[in-house]
């Protein structure tokens, strides 16, 4: 229930890095550092609906903590995996379909901020967003 409501990026570190160790040519890079990225979130229990606007797209996604589903992000790259609570912490593992390497992802809430955290192939990167 914490993650619930909109969050807008505030800021980003170290993401032009981990967008191109994922494969996301120059200008897809430069684009996406400034996405203006709002994700708004609902919690009902175990089941979470979000809603990802951008400047690239609108999506809309439903999950079950704990149970594998199939995720694209905004460069196209297909996902499949699953979220999971540990603590007061969003913890994702996901597997990309074209290559088998994971994407690991976290969100979390610290102060009046939710911190997205990436990990791909030993990059790490962070989004902050703001309510």
């Amino acid at each position: 229930m914490a993650f619930d409501g909109t969050w807008k990026v505030d800021r980003n570190e170290n993401y032009e890095k981990f967008m191109e160790a994922m494969g996301v040519g120059m200008m897809k890079r430069k684009l996406g550092a400034h996405d203006n990225l709002k994700i708004t979130i609902q919690q009902n229990g175990d089941k979470f609906n979000v809603k990802e606007a951008s400047n690239f797209r609108n999506i809309e996604i439903e999950f079950t903590l704990g149970v594998n589903f199939e995720y694209s992000l905004a460069d196209g790259t297909e996902l499949t995996g699953a979220w999971t609570l540990e603590g007061n912490k969003l913890v994702a593992t996901f597997t990309r379909k074209d290559n088998g390497k994971v994407l690991k992802a976290t969100r979390e809430i610290v102060g009046d901020e939710l911190v997205q955290t990436y990990l791909y192939e030993g990059v790490e990167s962070k989004r902050f967003f703001k309510r």
